[in-house]
């Protein structure tokens, strides 16, 4: 009775048709579905870009890797320089809509079309400014959708389980998103292999209009629970006001740690995604067979993710679990590799070496995934904090953050990747089996000496995590008790 009481009070002013965002009832499972399919548009971008991007331009069209990977990682950057200004302007959206959708609707068609064009060169070397220059539209297009997309989290709900059940169904279908192109790529697109430049143009076709349904699914399906006029109206957007706001969310002691775990975490993610197919393709030589059976894989450990992170969470809470997780995964991560280098393992090629490395990939991708997934869920208790201190909401802005480091580290790990294949001495159009054994182990050496470091800086920073899950719920009783109603908006009149 007393917990039914204490969310009474802290519910807002519904929206059209809407429960409270903090009701004592869980929100509805369609709702979580809605939110979580629009990140079906970032799974299959990321499954691009980290995938197969680089792969692409330089193995198939011919650019030097450092070229290619300069190019991404300058896209990244300037999207993560605008990122907290679409996030300043989100939390500023003031229509019927309510402040998210807008942008929704806005971006979800041009952002399928130029996924499109992203991949429209087969067989034709582009120029380094046009690769950058239809990247960098391609992530504008996507921040637009993505930064609005997760701020609706901290809005929907302000339990600290229920956000991660939000969180958790949506890496579950964005990495279904993302591991349905990677299938489909394996098995259709480029079953002709992985250096095909044909299959190329289909996949981004596809991938686009994937993309665009995604977005305007995940919006229309959530469209009568946010829509309205925030209850709270902003100052209006301005550039002085833009970046103050911006340097008081990157002041919250809470956030910076936060940030500085998250930089690690993300240089490690980017490079191995860029150096995936690489490893995949030159240290295990995977057959066409194994990449068809790969998708399964990371989705069989998805699946795990989606099954166990609440559990972890409830018994050691957010920041705990990622510290621990992250070294757990970088241990069986880096076993293969070590025991290759010493000469323990099974014939790269052969049955053996392949359901090996599927077993160690397994619990390495779980373990990548539930770090990822807590620290997301990690920047909504910042919201309350930030809220307490300023007695101001900033859902935008701080998403958008999180996005601007994600992206910056992203992008250097990109570069890092393209710098680790250079000083190898990878050559373009390589034939698995036939690359010298120096270079390979130089890869091999490279990558995990630099995946250990940035696991070790990853878990130092994640366990000095200042918010726990009484701290959060002290914070609402406190927020409540003052009269803050977040979330809130008002049907029909501005």
């Amino acid at each position: 009775m007393e917990q039914a009481v204490r969310d009474e009070e802290l519910a807002g002013t519904p929206r059209r048709g809407a429960a409270p965002a903090s009701a004592a009832q869980p929100l509805p499972l369609r709702i979580k579905l809605a939110n979580g399919f629009g990140a079906v548009a970032f799974g299959v971008k990321d499954n691009g870009f980290a995938v197969f991007l680089l792969l692409y331009y330089n193995q198939v069209l011919g650019m030097p890797a450092a070229t290619v990977s300069l190019a991404l990682m300058l896209a990244l950057f300037i999207d993560a320089c605008i990122d907290p200004l679409l996030g300043n302007l989100s939390d500023r959206t003031y229509t019927s809509w309510g402040r998210r959708l807008p942008w929704m609707y806005a971006a979800a068609v041009p952002l399928g079309i130029m996924w499109s064009v992203l991949w429209a060169f087969p067989g034709e070397e582009p120029s380094f400014w046009r690769l950058l220059a239809v990247a960098v539209t391609v992530r504008l297009l996507l921040s637009m959708v993505e930064v609005p997309s997760a701020a609706l989290v901290p809005e929907l709900t302000r339990d600290y389980d229920e956000r991660t059940d939000l969180f958790r169904w949506r890496g579950l279908l964005g990495w279904a998103g993302g591991l349905l192109m990677l299938l489909l790529a394996y098995g259709v697109f480029l079953s002709g292999g992985m250096l095909d430049p044909d299959g190329y143009a289909a996949f981004g076709i596809f991938g686009g209009a994937l993309i665009t349904v995604s977005v305007l699914g995940s919006a229309l399906a959530q469209h009568r629970r946010v829509a309205g006029y925030p209850a709270h109206r902003h100052a209006p957007f301005s550039f002085r006001g833009a970046f103050s706001e911006i340097r008081e969310a990157f002041s919250e002691r809470a956030f910076v740690i936060l940030a500085a775990g998250s930089v690690a975490a993300y240089v490690s993610q980017g490079i191995t995604f860029a150096l995936i197919n690489y490893l995949y393709l030159y240290v295990w030589q995977f057959t066409p067979g194994a990449f068809n059976i790969l998708p399964f894989v990371l989705f069989a450990s998805i699946v795990a993710v989606f099954l166990t992170v609440g559990p972890l969470h409830r018994r050691w809470g957010k920041a705990v679990t990622a510290s621990r997780i992250v070294l757990l995964g970088v241990a069986c991560w880096l076993t293969p590799y070590t025991l290759f280098l010493l000469g323990f393992w099974p014939e790269p090629g052969g049955v053996a070496s392949t359901v090996l490395i599927f077993g160690f990939l397994l619990v390495a991708n779980w373990a990548s995934v539930v770090v990822l997934l807590s620290g997301s869920s990690m920047v909504a208790e910042i919201v309350e904090a930030f809220e307490e201190r300023t007695g101001r909401r900033a859902e935008g802005s701080f998403y958008a953050g999180n996005w601007f480091i994600q992206k910056c580290a992203g992008g250097i790990g990109i570069f890092a990747a393209g710098l680790i294949v250079a000083f190898a001495g990878l050559p373009e159009g390589a034939v698995p089996g036939a690359v010298d054994g120096a270079v390979i182990d130089r890869l091999i050496l490279v990558f995990a000496a630099v995946s250990l470091v940035l696991a070790v800086v990853t878990s130092f920073w994640l366990a000095r995590f200042p918010i726990n899950r009484a701290d959060h719920e002290a914070r609402l009783a406190a927020l409540a008790a003052a009269g803050h109603n977040p979330g809130a908006s008002t049907p029909g009149v501005p």
